[in-house]
């Protein structure tokens, strides 16, 4: 059975939408370690890979394809997110930066989609705020291991949220709030250092790659746009969030028309070989939801001025 005949309840085109689509993965720890494999193993053929990390003996227990030789050698993470892809991928095209996601603007511009695992609620924003402007779908992943002092035991959450132009943000859904970026939770609560977590990672890196397949293929019947999913670790479920019939077909007031879509930003200039560096010379338009949404904002950006 080869992959086509895996892969045709997707679509006659699937395999084509999936080697042609460029996907940012921004935090390659433990649950963007996870969309790593589930992206090669699915034929994503362009990557955008950020991290500024290299592997740690404390990553070993949840980093996917970690290993205590990449410790001793001090590889980045990026690095193996690479070894991870072109061992199932030879010919996929990579671009890798070994530092923070501002560091490769330009190339994440390309995206279909841009997954984010990371931490801190600053850079969730921003990397929202990122993609609202360019008009790509983000998709969110993070989890904590949190301690009840009146049951005395641990909660596992965590959520996966699609913000998707147009459609409710994170600010919408209450997620962000000013007060959380000023609190700024960073760690894993009360996992401690080497949080045994690389099974509720899975599950949540797993949700976003079937709502990143369901934007790429058009397989399912349900319309994809914003959707929150929240993952109980306890009761082992993941359950929509209240806030997706709450914000169905609700306007956005946090990001308005002007900072919506860049009017001077045109995928044909970035498809030249100095912009793309390792990524093919011909990168192929964006999935054709984008451009009718590309002409509507252009007209309300009009009809405001």
């Amino acid at each position: 059975m080869n992959s086509d005949n895996r892969q045709s309840f997707l679509g006659p085109d699937s395999d084509h939408n999936l080697s042609a689509a460029t996907i940012g993965l921004v935090g390659l720890g433990g649950g963007g370690s996870h969309l790593v494999l589930q992206c090669a193993h699915l034929g994503i053929g362009r990557y955008i890979l950020c991290d500024p990390d290299i592997i740690e003996l404390s990553n070993t227990n949840r980093l996917v394809c970690g290993t205590i030789s990449d410790v001793e050698r001090e590889l980045a993470k990026v690095e193996i997110a690479k070894r991870t892809i072109r061992a199932l991928l030879p010919n996929a095209q990579i671009i890798s930066i070994t530092g923070s996601w501002q560091e490769a603007v330009e190339q994440l511009k390309l995206c279909d989609v841009i997954i984010g695992a990371v931490d801190s609620f600053t850079e969730r924003e921003q990397l929202e705020r990122f993609a609202r402007r360019y008009i790509i779908p983000y998709i969110d992943i993070g989890m904590e291991v949190t301690h009840r002092p009146l049951l005395d035991d641990f909660l596992i959450s965590g959520q996966v949220i699609l913000s998707f132009p147009g459609k409710a943000c994170l600010r919408c859904c209450n997620f962000i709030t000013d007060e959380r970026l000023v609190q700024e939770a960073q760690q894993y609560g009360a996992a401690g250092g080497r949080p045994q977590v690389v099974w509720p990672n899975g599950v949540l890196a797993s949700t976003a790659i079937g709502l990143m397949v369901q934007l790429l293929t058009p397989w399912s019947r349900f319309s994809v746009d914003f959707n929150y999913l929240e993952y109980d670790g306890n009761k082992s479920m993941i359950a929509s969030s209240f806030w997706v019939e709450q914000l169905r077909n609700k306007h956005c007031p946090h990001h308005p028309v002007d900072e919506t879509g860049d009017p001077f930003f045109d995928i044909r200039e970035y498809s030249k070989p100095h912009v793309t560096d390792q990524l093919s010379d011909v990168v192929e338009p964006r999935s054709s939801w984008m451009r009718p949404l590309k002409k509507l904002v252009g007209w309300l950006r009009k009809l405001r001025h």
